[in-house]
């Protein structure tokens, strides 16, 4: 199976261009404080432990667990060892966290201990890991606050290598209960001799019920693979009934051990689709742009294939693949638009710009088959607007019209990384890329449990704008739907230097964000205003407003896990569990 590149299909309809900013609100934020009876299990970086892949997977840890199948209950473990759950029906009436499990004293003799994780496999079971190497399964039954029954672990057995879990589910197949559990490892490598000396593993691991009916249940593992890359995943899940995998990283992963044995590697070829011939050319103007396919030699005008839509274009010749296809870069005006069979050998089409102006970086959204031919005028043009920007003085003239970049002005936000991530689906049988996304300059911000029956979902700077995503694996055809935005979050975020989580409510009410020491930030959706407001600016009458609130934490302790739900956030440090109460529902 091989590989085809996607783009994410943007929902305009999601889209304010006329967000103007977030009012900072000066209304309090009930805030309350459950102080623990044992420190959170905070696990500090050796020595060894030194690089920037070791801060991201185990430095920038969240240390809270939220329960997407109970509403307001979160977990963490302490330094006993203990599984400790607070679930939250009334925020004046606090209790205690309850444990509701204990690691083994055992563990905490490794060497290369790293901290323990957790993972809610489903309604009734979890994934544990111990960081020192032991994964347990556990039979949790209904958990939440009605629920006092202390969990059962059915499964437990040593991985060899600390690790942390980082996704797990649990489904049948062919009648047998199955459950899909996501490894992370950083281990010496010792063919990376260019680099850190370490590389990132992911390990997928199938464990199953072998018990015939009747008897006892028993669990084993039944299948391993692993992946490799040089990057942290930014996101990496296991979707419904174990049919595949995702994974979004900053460089690429590749299956290399299946049950031990190797893995044949996928033939480079599709590395080489940049170094072929253009299958089209395009130019453009202020007005218009001019698009040039290359055809089949003889192909007549009843044998071309095309639909144009505002935003969209299907070119082709029938009986073939489509030459031309997907989400245009800007909308253009279908009637205005036309086409031209010349020479027998090409097709000409003439788009005409619904919006003058503003310069297209692609024709088609992530479609790289095609090349932008510049016209000298338009590299006249493009000069002469640049030209400002260089001279060999070294002041240039900074008191003129346009005076010279200062590159000490950009802010964070206008920077973006060396490394062009990529969002990659593979198959759970092949084991082989289907699908791949290349994100470039969108910026992964964090993810979240929509829907707990469901894959996670996963934030993306656009723009100015940060838009969430929904995988949607049993859709090959829109396999990633955005489905909620958070208006200028992405501008925002870049400008908190000290910005240590970032999360949003499962409704997408709000967004927040939190720093290492005390403050978070609050932004919520839009909504009515009580009072009259008018935008001085504009002349207009403002209809809506956005709020942005700032919560400051009675405490000097770094934060070390942060969760949201639709009415709370949940904010731990190594001895207090604050609870925000944030909407009212």
């Amino acid at each position: 199976m091989a590989s085809s590149n996607y783009s994410l299909k943007v929902n305009r309809e999601l889209l304010d261009p006329n967000f103007e900013s977030y009012r900072l609100s000066l209304d309090a934020i009930p805030t309350y404080n459950v102080e623990l009876d044992a420190a959170v299990e905070e696990v500090k970086l050796k020595d060894t432990q030194y690089t920037l892949e070791h801060v991201r997977a185990f430095g920038m840890y969240n240390y809270l667990h939220l329960d997407p199948w109970y509403e307001d209950s979160v977990l963490f473990v302490d330094c006993k060892g203990r599984v400790l759950s607070l679930t939250v029906t009334l925020d004046t009436a606090l209790c205690k966290p309850r444990e509701v499990y204990r690691i083994t004293p055992d563990s905490s003799r490794c060497e290369d201990r790293l901290c323990a994780s957790l993972s809610f496999t489903s309604a009734t079971w979890a994934a544990l890991s111990d960081g020192a190497g032991r994964l347990h399964l556990l039979r949790t039954g209904k958990r939440g606050d009605s629920s006092h029954v202390k969990w059962e672990p059915l499964f437990s057995e040593d991985m060899e290598e600390p690790f942390t879990i980082l996704h797990s589910i649990s489904h049948v197949q062919d009648g047998v209960h199955t459950i899909e559990v996501l490894l992370l490892r950083i281990q010496k490598d010792p063919q990376e001799t260019k680099g850190s000396g370490y590389s990132v593993s992911l390990e997928w691991i199938t464990v199953a019920n072998t018990a015939g009916h009747g008897q006892e249940k028993k669990y084993e593992v039944k299948k391993r693979r692993v992946l490799r890359g040089k990057s942290v995943p930014h996101y990496a899940a296991v979707e419904p009934q174990g049919k595949g995998l995702m994974v979004a990283s900053e460089k690429p992963f590749a299956f290399t051990h299946v049950d031990g044995r190797p893995v044949e590697l996928p033939d480079p070829e599709p590395m080489e689709v940049e170094k072929t011939d253009p299958i089209y050319f395009w130019q453009q103007t202020a007005e218009d742009i001019m698009v040039c396919v290359r055809m089949p030699e003889g192909v007549t005008k009843e044998e071309v294939q095309f639909r144009l839509t505002a935003d969209n274009i299907r070119l082709g010749v029938q009986g073939f693949p489509p030459l031309l296809e997907g989400q245009l870069f800007a909308s253009v005006d279908p009637e205005a638009s036309a086409w031209i069979i010349k020479n027998d050998k090409s097709l000409e089409v003439t788009l005409q710009k619904r919006t003058e102006g503003p310069m297209w970086s692609e024709l088609v959204m992530g479609d790289k088959r095609g090349e932008n031919v510049m016209s000298d005028e338009q590299a006249a043009l493009i000069h002469e607007r640049l030209t400002f920007l260089t001279s060999e003085d070294l002041n240039g003239n900074p008191d003129g019209d346009k005076p010279p970049c200062n590159s000490q002005e950009l802010e964070d936000c206008d920077g973006f990384p060396e490394d062009s991530s990529s969002l990659t689906h593979f198959d759970g049988e092949s084991l082989k890329p289907t699908q791949v996304v290349n994100l470039g300059s969108h910026q992964y911000l964090f993810t979240v449990d929509r829907n707990p029956s469901e894959m996670p979902c996963f934030c993306l700077r656009h723009d100015v704008d940060a838009l969430v995503w929904q995988p949607r694996p049993d859709q090959p055809s829109n396999m990633w739907e955005h489905i909620a935005t958070f208006n200028a979050l992405g501008y925002v975020q870049a400008s908190k230097r000290d910005k240590k989580f970032a999360t949003c409510a499962p409704d997408f009410s709000y967004a927040s964000l939190c720093e290492c020491l005390r403050r978070t930030f609050i932004y919520r959706q839009p909504s009515p205003v009580e009072t009259v407001l008018f935008n001085r600016k504009q002349g207009r009458q403002v209809g809506q407003v956005a709020k942005q609130q700032v919560a400051s934490l009675d405490s000097d302790k770094p934060i070390l896990g942060f969760r949201a739900t639709n009415e709370r956030l949940y904010i731990l440090t190594s001895s207090n569990l604050f609870v925000l109460k944030v909407n009212n529902n």
